[in-house]
């Protein structure tokens, strides 16, 4: 079964069942079908095909996910648009992807050049019986637009048996059932958000509560109220979730565990954040370009903080030195991917799909690695390495001990140009709630951590750390905030 026919193969076997809900309405099995149908009708009036592409730039909410069923259903491809891209940008992905129309919310502003469809004119019941496209698993399904932090944004080809893939791949490694109820916090323009909170537990009977975003204020609220048995989210959700007040003490006896992924976590944070709220945190690594999971900590097995797991099932990992050769266990190097999950390439660029495609296996640009058991551990980016004097230096290593200093929350670790070592190591700081960074002792906490060379020599203390749309820290946008005048100096140890 072809994910693109899940709704029908729900409300087949369980029409009164639940399937997906959000703030406004709540959804059927049945329902979800008749709904997904209407919207494939109104689509094909308006000239949807097969080969077509759907923009959807919609909050989260029911409706982007039956506008994209309704888009499978007729052999289309969904290209996510995130809502809070300006005009420029949306136009730019629009023109890039060839959208043949785009839905907006109510309200919002038509971008010029493309048909648009509110959301509030979606048709919901439907008028007759249109049968569905047969759909070939080489058919492109999703169009990601990657955050564009490095350069202009590409579209990331996923066709239906990556998605299949991925899906395969997690059923086996998250033991999902049909009783689960995923709560979706993520926002939907990403691939996390479509595979793990919607397209996974849809596939195994499983029902999805949307939220509008993510609020911590009343999150847990909503676990309680909706028995919520697992959510994905990003380092920084745990972060902020992990910072309430200490008279915060939900009842999580539902939650069998969560999934921590898109960005590296601390050990710190995640072992915080268990022994208060009394359940699992699963931390995993993938990208846009392996549609979205590569490795996790094992649900029912040993979890090993400071790693990203082993490999999902299908799913091949290797660590590649400078050379190209593959690397022995706890040697770090490049992390390579293969599998089905792999992405077909970027949208018309060929030869960016030749450099980080290779033989099958796919360059993540990450840097990593294997332990004996092929659990694999992260040490950042590729770009992000800082080689001062000469000796590699890799920031994640450096944040998590500046994560693990009760007043850091969180920590973005840079290199910036040093006339004598080449680059020095710099770190900005976001207060935990309640406290105040006292930069001494912050210096005296990596003194007795690491080793000289590694210390940053210059600290920044911000109110909030730079990010992108899915939470992560923009660190080239420090990299242009950095100024050596900025920066207070903390000496240098050779």
């Amino acid at each position: 079964m072809h994910l693109a026919s899940l709704p029908d193969h729900r409300a087949q076997v369980d029409p009164d069942g639940r399937a997906v809900s959000d703030s406004a309405r709540a959804l059927t099995n049945a329902g979800l079908r008749d709904e997904v149908c209407a919207a494939a009708e109104h689509l094909h009036e308006l000239g949807v095909g097969a080969g077509a592409v759907v923009a959807l730039k919609l909050t989260n909410r029911i409706e982007f996910v039956t506008a994209m069923f309704a888009a499978w259903r007729l052999g289309a491809t969904v290209t996510p648009v995130n809502p809070s891209l300006t005009e420029r940008e949306v136009a730019r992905q629009l023109d890039d992807s060839g959208a043949h129309i785009l839905l907006i919310e109510d309200g919002a502003p038509a971008v010029s050049g493309t048909p648009t469809l509110t959301i509030g004119a979606l048709r919901r019941l439907p008028r007759e019986t249109l049968r569905p496209v047969e759909t070939d698993p080489s058919d492109l399904a999703l169009l990601i637009y990657t955050s564009g932090t490095t350069g202009v944004p590409k579209g990331v080809m996923l066709d239906h048996a990556n998605l299949d893939a991925t899906v395969a791949m997690g059923r086996l490694g998250l033991g999902l059932a049909p009783d689960d109820r995923c709560l979706l916090i993520l926002p939907l323009f990403h691939v996390n958000a479509i595979v793990v909170s919607v397209l996974l537990p849809l596939s195994q009977g499983a029902s999805v509560v949307i939220a509008d975003r993510f609020d911590p204020s009343v999150f847990f609220d909503l676990v309680e109220s909706e028995r919520a048995t697992y959510f994905s989210a990003v380092p920084t959700v745990f972060a902020m979730l992990a910072s309430l007040p200490a008279e915060v003490t939900p009842d999580t006896f539902a939650v069998r565990y969560a999934v921590c992924g898109a960005a590296p976590a601390s050990p710190a944070l995640l072992e915080q954040f268990e022994e208060r709220y009394g359940f699992p945190v699963v931390e995993g690594y993938g990208l846009s370009e392996a549609t979205c999971g590569a490795t996790l900590n094992p649900v029912d097995g040993p979890r090993r903080a400071g790693t990203v797991g082993v490999p999902f099932p299908g799913q091949e990992v290797r660590i590649l030195d400078a050379d190209g050769a593959e690397a022995p266990a706890g040697a770090t190097g490049e992390v390579v991917l293969r599998g089905d999950n792999i992405m077909r390439g970027y949208l018309g660029r060929p030869e960016e799909t030749a450099k980080v495609i290779v033989d099958g296996w796919l360059h993540t640009g990450d840097l990593g690695y294997l332990d004996d058991d092929g659990y694999l551990t992260l040490v950042g980016r590729s770009k992000d390495l800082i080689i001062r004097g000469g000796a590699n230096i890799y920031p994640k290593e450096i944040e998590d001990v500046l994560t693990a200093h009760p007043a850091v929350r969180e920590a973005a670790v840079i290199g910036a140009p040093d006339p004598v070592w080449g680059e020095i190591v710099v770190a900005y700081l976001e207060a935990a709630p309640g406290e105040v960074i006292d930069i001494a002792l912050v210096e005296a906490h990596c003194a007795a951590h690491l080793s000289g060379y590694k210390r940053p020599v210059g600290f920044r203390v911000l109110d909030a750390l730079p990010r992108n749309a899915l939470g992560k820290v923009a660190k080239p946008a420090l990299r242009d905030l950095y100024s050596a005048t900025e920066i207070a100096s903390a000496g240098t140890d050779a």
